[in-house]
């Protein structure tokens, strides 16, 4: 292993740890909570809203409490679209850090060849698009995307494209338990969405797998 390698693993160590005590502190929850108090203060609420999408990645959070809390202050009607922008930019942040370490090689590097393989396959907007659809978290997704150098476009796309069912049954049911009348819909939906977004997923890919396997090129 060489010296670029060992400083990164070092440093991604000493990161995973400073990440999993701050996680342990301060739960997504707990922040939830000391902030439903601004609910009828919009201008404090923007500022809070656009905070806690902008320092989310550093904390690990899932974006499932803040797209329930959007939905909770302000609705399904400006929920859905500030939640879908906000999971667009959170989801940005690791992309871009991803990115530029990749391309400084070293174990960032070997972790980046891996992933432009599997891009290589499925094409990279499709790729992005499975990824969000299936129920893998949304870190690995835009740390692996950013990793192997996955284009900015194709990322924005797939992440916002493949967002949409997954913030809109979060902001439904933020906006129900708003109204105190928690019906379950959104609750019944969850599991449904699972379900959908994975075979979603495995259907966007299968034909790209399929055509590797066989060894033929990938259709235009």
């Amino acid at each position: 292993m060489d010296r670029l390698a060992k400083r990164q693993l070092v440093g991604s160590a000493g990161l995973v740890v400073v990440v999993a005590l701050a996680t342990l502190l301060l739960s997504p929850a707990r922040v939830v909570s000391e902030v439903m108090h601004l609910a009828d203060h919009p201008v404090y609420l923007a500022g809070v809203i656009v905070g806690l999408y902008l320092i989310r990645p550093l904390f690990a959070w899932p974006t499932m409490p803040l797209s329930a809390f959007v939905g909770f202050v302000l609705g399904i009607e400006y929920g859905i679209p500030v939640a879908l922008m906000g999971a667009l930019v959170t989801c940005l942040i690791p992309y871009r850090f991803a990115l530029e370490a990749g391309e400084r090689g070293g174990m960032f590097g070997w972790l980046g060849d891996s992933g432009r393989r599997l891009i290589e396959v499925t094409g990279e907007t499709r790729g992005v698009l499975a990824a969000r659809l299936s129920p893998v978290p949304a870190d690995p997704v835009s740390y692996g995307a950013g990793f192997a150098g996955v284009s900015t476009r194709a990322f924005v796309v797939g992440t916002f494209v493949g967002e949409i069912p997954w913030v809109v049954v979060e902001v439904i049911a933020g906006a129900s338990m708003r109204s105190l009348a928690l019906d379950g819909l959104s609750v019944d939906a969850l599991p449904h969405v699972l379900v959908l977004g994975g075979v979603l997923a495995v259907l966007l890919i299968a034909g790209p797998a399929y055509r590797h396997v066989n060894g033929r090129p990938e259709s235009s």
